[in-house]
């Protein structure tokens, strides 16, 4: 099959991981076996500065539309909270990158996690089927089993029944599709749009034995050696820049020497470790077809994560709530036999009878070395790993981008690299322009010739709020608070880890990055946290429930 012979318009996949941290993968200092994004990342470029926004709802919608998510009318996640709160539904105001590629002749899919819809039961203007997909395998909601998923759709149509299949593990079949729409789409000599969006390594910890076992005794070791030893790796691969101190253990939790259950702890992370084994050996099936179908040279294939590793417990707020959550939930597996819900010593995780998370203390491990997690606007937090691969793009094998730049400047970029413009109206509403600037000037320079100047102008001021959490980067100080903290400001070309609060000796910097802050959260529709919390309480539940 010929690579596009109808135009030179390259193929974009996109591989969106979920709750992955910033150095899990090989190549950004984990000891996670990750080949084959290693070798897309030896082949093309890494950012060491890339930013998600903390959550997963609210960085899809930024990462498809090139709009910060408040824009799109997902502020928190995807519950319906007006009209005090947001709708919780991706909005006309906006174009997908599947519309804005569909309509310059692009074949598009998506194979995976969607969860930008209120309502995930009843097709509506909110699913991917509407939003430019000419198609959709995957779920609605926002994560769930891997081996009987709930909200399983091909099309609009539920196929929850498929997952009956002994066999049946989602991070597979996700993969599945995506090499069979590779195979079509090649076949029907059009460039494609692919979003492959993983719900891997999110919990629950549910992966194959013989993938668990691969691990057996790779975390014996402990998240604090673990910890300095990937913090020792990202300084010898470039992530982390001179200067850089690695964060201390999170003040919460213990020392590995005074940790209780040691082999359960160490088989918490063996399992999140075979998650995200599995869906690096689906990329490389991805890449494989690519490759039998002639396209990969002018594919652009980017990986990302989210948002920063989750330190979430089980179950995710009070028992009773969340095992009525049947879209996430199963009660019992496809035999009948109880699902074992929660974090305990005597549940061994993996199999489909088990339901746990991996814990805070690996999450610390995850994000090295950075504090804070998943919620949060500290770089634990939004600090992703970013991988750019596209041999026809002339880009810089193996080259480090330490650019800061958002989500909200992916959109722009794969429109400049396909030539597609930007469209000032899309199922006859108008469209708001892209928040973020292209960088694929920069991905195809030589970084040692660029000057700072210009690389501030790609970027510009980035800006943050997830959940009353906040942040701004202007240049290298970035203002930030834990909700309803107060605001602290950082050097970050000093102290890109964030232990050295200077807010004190620079309060007219601080203020007028307050300022600044403050006139693009009215812009975009920034809601007070403080009033969705009040509306959770005086529902009857607790006010954390409005974080979701």
């Amino acid at each position: 099959m010929n690579e596009n012979p109808t135009t030179n318009q390259p193929n974009v996949v996109l591989v969106l991981a979920d709750d992955l941290g910033y150095s899990d993968l090989g190549c950004y200092g984990g000891e996670i076996d990750t080949p084959n994004l290693d070798k897309l990342a030896s082949g093309g470029t890494r950012l060491t500065q890339f930013y998600n926004t903390a959550r997963c709802s609210p960085s899809r919608a930024s990462l498809l539309t090139g709009l910060h998510p408040h824009q799109t009318g997902i502020g928190v996640l995807t519950g319906d909270d007006s009209p005090v709160g947001y709708k919780g539904n991706l909005n006309r105001n906006c174009a997908t990158m599947a519309e804005v590629f569909s309509a310059a002749g692009y074949a598009t899919a998506l194979t995976g996690k969607w969860h930008l819809a209120a309502d995930a039961l009843n097709p509506n203007d909110a699913w991917p089927t509407r939003r430019g997909f000419d198609y959709f395998y995957g779920t609605l909601t926002g994560c769930g089993s891997y081996y009987s998923p709930g909200t399983l759709v091909r099309g609009e149509e539920n196929i929850e029944y498929e997952a009956d299949d002994p066999g049946y593990y989602y991070t597979d079949a996700i993969t599945a599709e995506a090499v069979s729409f590779v195979g079509r789409a090649a076949e029907a000599e059009k460039p494609f749009f692919l979003y492959v969006a993983y719900t891997a390594p999110h919990w629950p910890l549910h992966a194959p034995q013989q993938d668990i076992d691969k691990y057996k005794g790779s975390f014996d070791a402990g998240w604090d050696e673990l910890r300095r030893a990937r913090f020792d790796r990202q300084c010898e691969l470039g992530i982390a820049e001179p200067g850089t101190q690695l964060s201390p253990r999170d003040p919460d939790e213990p020392a590995w020497d005074n940790a209780p259950e040691k082999q359960w702890q160490a088989r918490r992370m063996e399992t999140y470790a075979a998650q995200v084994d599995r869906m690096d050996g689906g990329i490389g099936q991805i890449v494989t077809e690519l490759k039998a179908r002639n396209q990969f040279e002018n594919t652009i294939f980017i990986f990302l994560s989210d948002n920063g590793a989750s330190p979430e417990e089980l179950p995710h707020f009070d028992r009773e709530t969340f095992i009525q959550r049947s879209d996430i939930f199963r009660t019992h597996t496809r035999s009948g036999e109880p699902v074992q819900l929660g974090n305990e010593p005597d549940i061994a995780p993996g199999p489909e009878n088990t339901y746990s998370s991996y814990g805070r203390a690996w999450a610390n491990l995850s994000n090295t070395p950075f504090r804070f997690y998943k919620k949060w606007t500290h770089e634990g937090g939004i600090a992703a790993p970013f991988i750019v691969h596209w041999p026809n793009g002339s880009l810089q094998p193996g080259a480090l981008l330490r650019q800061p730049l958002q989500l909200t400047n992916v959109l722009p970029t794969l429109l400049e690299a396909a030539g597609v413009p930007w469209p000032a109206e899309m199922n006859g509403n108008p469209i708001p322009k892209a928040e973020g600037r292209s960088f694929l000037g920069l991905l195809r320079q030589d970084r040692d010739s660029t000057n700072r100047q210009s690389l501030d102008a790609t970027a510009g001021t980035l800006y943050w709020e997830h959940a009353g959490n906040g942040a701004i980067r202007r240049h290298d100080w970035k203002l930030v608070r834990t909700y309803p903290g107060p605001w602290e400001l950082y050097n970050l070309a000093k102290d890109p880890t964030e232990l050295y609060d200077v807010a004190a000796e620079n309060r007219d910097l601080a203020a007028s990055l307050l300022a600044d802050w403050s006139q693009w959260a009215d812009r975009v529709g920034v809601l007070p946290f403080g009033r969705i919390v009040d509306l959770y309480e005086l529902r009857g539940r607790p006010g954390i429930e409005a974080a979701g």
